[in-house]
């Protein structure tokens, strides 16, 4: 039978719309175009002048019933081309006009009435000409949208726990339209799903001996999910297995530095399964892994060490010793620059319950964000905590919600702002609050609210760009689907203005980055600006990415006929589950919860990919949640572990500890030298930060720059570039008010007086107009002359009495009488435009 319906040229908008762009459809004779504006998303459909040519979308609706589909479309010629609208196959609208709109820019929409059935229903719309069907931008469908989820399943229990398998049940949800499934999870990852009218499950292929952390969520047609029922942790019987693994073979070194080795062996066998291996040094166990590669740092210079790995089974056997291997360290080579590829622990710094984002301020101590006690901590460089309050409106979610990510303002020193990601008991959201004379206000300010809560993928961290855009990662909640929603906030990396407006060069014009994420966790920018982002896998990988504006990660999958971006790197979520990110130089440094390790990679040259990765201080303090750089040149690196569900708030059992690096910026403050991983001391200045870059004096990109603190308490930094021909000083380029927290200047600054997501650091250069506003390099004119970076530690947090009109010897003056130290990085040139 088919569905009554009615046609009609320009409809009244229905509230409550659902939007399917075309683009994201399956297409058939068509391809998705964007040379003509005003279409909403990425683009439009332009169809084959073909018959047959069709556009086809999947649409969710919770209840059957009527519902008024709604086409936009554009048709710049003259000529009709009329399309067949079906739903499920049935036709509701025959040979339906779409005639001209006079432009291809114009664009206009025809709606039908027609009734769907409660869940998936395919819409079709097929051109019946050879012309073809019309520029089609999107559907519309208002009427049938359920947002309402299950109740949470209540008595959720075990029945029956053996070896491998563990027999469940619980209590049926209710839903306003039906519980569509069940999916049980461990650990927020699916084991078993079953049908919406059976409330029992036998979880299979398990591991003897094995605790499993257990929930299950009720899930209706539109794929809302309930809140996760009462939870369960339960353990599978022991093994009855009295054998070993075999033994490792073929220890060897993969690479041997002075302070590292890095070991790789042949993987063990088991009758039933191998569960890691562990690593000893000279008798004494020194990592825990499931690899069969572990690295070892903190090692001394040209000194032998004894190595040997041991497997161990599901059961808890283990296998005898490999053969050992001797391996001798190299030389110091003795070098001034940090070595990032080797980090090594140097000390504890404090305990704590869960300290979830980290963040540091302008005096150089650290604001700690506490995730189930919803407090903000200060924790000094050497330890000192003080707890400066509580977020308000925090709440927990049962899993890994609470108070995650913290940013302090870039322009903290004006501002007083410190941001948080944060649950409630509605959503998740992100506020700032004020920190201003050592106490944290008791009220907060809501930059960014509606990220759906669940129990588990939440996201939750929180950091500023270098373009001064805060960005964050959301979960998709638990809800798959929500990923390719560009409409929806979760799923996502967002960026938005400090005050929680939207950028007006976002793609999607809402705070919407880039898509298609499952539960995206750490954030970090390389020295090109680019952004890297961790993401937890399903069941299968954990993802590094390099995030692009607008673009799609392809979760839960790639629509047909788009293109969406692969990972750089992946790893199993057995030996991964990935929270934060930093970088040091060209190193990426990951946190791994589940793997209790520190991953370490390196950028290639180009930029747009890693090379292999590897794996420090294997299982030596557990789960481990944020890396972040310290104002002295090293690293905090936390554990998080008991987070999966809620936590125990009442036990600080939780460490931060400090990592330093071999060479410069390794046992503390670091030495007060300016450098660049550019050019060495007294060395020739590359031509790309020169007139001989681009041909022309003034607006040259900048060097990359790094400095240790060497222990002074300065408040501010500052920059002087000159060049000293002739024992002279021709006043180049100066940068001031450089935050104390900020030991590193990226390359190629932005222009502008204020300079572009660098903390409110200001900048001045010779010449006039946009040229006095970016760095200016050497032009000596084909002749060699000496130039000078001169590093200054300021006493004060802003170089008082300098404005856009102050004369570059006035700026100098003024640094110079404020400072209480300086240092000189030498380099020469004969650049010529």
């Amino acid at each position: 039978m088919t569905p009554a319906f009615a046609a009609a040229p320009e409809p009244a908008a229905v509230p409550a719309a659902t939007d399917y762009e075309a683009e994201d459809a399956v297409i058939t004779g068509g391809a998705v175009e964007s040379n003509h504006p005003g279409f909403s998303g990425r683009g439009f459909v332009n169809y084959d002048n073909t018959k047959g040519s069709a556009v086809e979308w999947t649409v969710n609706v919770a209840a059957a019933g009527p519902a008024d589909l709604a086409i936009r479309f554009a048709n710049g010629t003259a000529a009709d081309r009329p399309m067949d609208i079906s739903v499920d196959g049935t036709v509701v609208s025959k040979a339906l006009s779409f005639p001209g709109t006079g432009d291809w820019a114009n664009w206009q929409s025809k709606t039908v009435k027609a009734s769907l059935k409660a869940g998936a229903n395919k819409v079709k719309a097929v051109a019946t000409t050879a012309n073809g069907g019309p520029n089609t931008d999107k559907l519309s469908v208002s009427g049938g949208t359920d947002t309402e989820p299950p109740t949470p399943p209540s008595n959720f229990a075990e029945t029956d726990v053996q070896q491998t398998t563990i027999a469940v049940k619980w209590d049926a949800s209710t839903d306003n339209v039906g519980v569509a499934k069940y999916v049980v999870e461990n650990g927020g990852n699916p084991l078993k799903t079953v049908p919406g009218d059976t409330t029992t499950a036998t979880l299979t292929e398990l591991t003897p001996g094995t605790t499993y952390d257990l929930v299950v969520l009720a899930y209706d047609a539109a794929g809302n999910p309930s809140q996760a029922s009462n939870r369960r942790e339960v353990t599978t019987k022991p093994s009855n297995d009295k054998e070993p693994p075999s033994v490792p073979q073929h220890l060897a070194t993969a690479s041997v530095g002075f302070d590292s080795v890095s070991l790789t062996w042949d993987a063990s066998t088991d009758n039933e399964k191998v569960a890691g291996y562990e690593v000893y040094q000279g008798g004494a166990k020194v990592a825990s892994t499931t690899d069969t590669n572990a690295a070892i740092s903190g090692l001394k210079p040209e000194t032998e060490y004894t190595y040997a790995v041991k497997a161990k089974d599901v059961a808890g056997n283990l296998s005898a010793a490999s053969a050992e291997l001797k391996v001798k360290t190299a030389k110091d080579p003795g070098s001034s620059e940090p070595d990032y590829s080797t980090p090594i622990f140097d000390r504890q710094i404090a305990k704590l319950d869960l300290p979830w984002g980290i963040d540091f301020l302008p005096d150089k101590s650290a604001l700690v964000a506490e995730r189930d006690r919803f407090e903000i901590v200060r924790v000094t460089l050497d330890g000192q905590k003080t707890v400066l309050g509580k977020v308000p409106g925090a709440a927990t979610t049962g899993g890994e919600g609470g108070v995650l990510g913290v940013a302090v303002s870039p322009n903290f020193a004006t501002d007083h702002y410190v941001y948080v990601f944060h649950t409630t008991s509605g959503d998740n959201r992100i506020v700032r609050m004020k920190y201003e004379n050592g106490k944290l206000g008791t009220t907060s300010e809501v930059v960014l609210s509606g990220i759906k809560r669940s129990h588990y993928h939440n996201g939750g961290r929180i950091r500023f760009g270098p373009d001064g855009k805060l960005y964050a990662t959301a979960g998709n909640a638990e809800q798959p689907a929500l990923g390719q929603d560009k409409k929806s906030l979760n799923g996502k990396i967002l960026r938005i203005n400090p005050d929680g407006s939207i950028p007006a060069d976002n793609p999607f014009g809402n705070a919407v980055w880039s898509y298609g994420h499952r539960n995206p966790q750490g954030l970090a920018w390389d020295k090109k600006g680019q952004l890297w982002e961790s993401e937890l896998g399903d069941s299968d990988v954990d993802e590094l990415n390099l995030i692009q504006k607008g673009k799609n990660y392809g979760y839960p999958d790639c629509p047909s006929g788009q293109s969406c971006v692969g990972p750089k790197q992946t790893w199993s979520t057995s030996s991964n589950s990935p929270s934060a990110i930093e970088i040091f130089g060209d190193y990426i440094y990951m946190a791994a919860m589940k793997g209790a390790r520190l991953y370490v990679m390196k950028i290639n040259d180009a930029g747009d990919d890693v090379g292999p990765s590897k794996a420090f201080f294997n299982g030596q303090w557990g789960r481990l949640r944020t890396i972040v750089k310290t104002p002295d040149g090293g690293a905090w690196l936390s554990s998080t572990n008991d987070d999966k569900n809620g936590g125990s708030p009442s036990s600080l059992d939780n460490v931060i500890v400090r990592l330093k690096f071999s060479g410069g910026g390794s046992s503390g403050p670091g030495e007060f030298k300016l450098t660049s991983p550019a050019f060495q001391d007294n060395a020739t200045i590359p031509d790309k930060y020169t007139c001989a870059g681009d041909g022309k004096a003034g607006q040259d990109p900048s060097p990359p720059l790094a400095w240790g603190t060497g222990g002074d308490a300065a408040e501010s930094y500052a920059i002087v570039f000159a060049d000293k021909a002739n024992n002279g000083t021709k006043l180049h380029w100066a940068i001031w008010d450089i935050p104390a927290s900020a030991l590193t200047l990226p390359e190629g600054l932005g222009a502008g007086y204020t300079v572009p997501g660098q903390g409110g650091a200001k900048q001045k250069a010779m010449g006039s107009g946009a040229t006095a506003q970016q760095f200016f390099g050497p032009c000596p004119g084909g002749s060699s002359h000496p130039y000078a970076f001169t590093l200054y530690a300021v006493k004060t947090a802003t170089v008082p009495g300098l404005s856009p009109s102050s004369s570059m010897a006035q700026i100098e003056t003024a640094i110079k009488n404020g400072s209480s130290a300086n240092t000189v990085l030498h380099g020469k040139s004969s650049a010529a435009q």
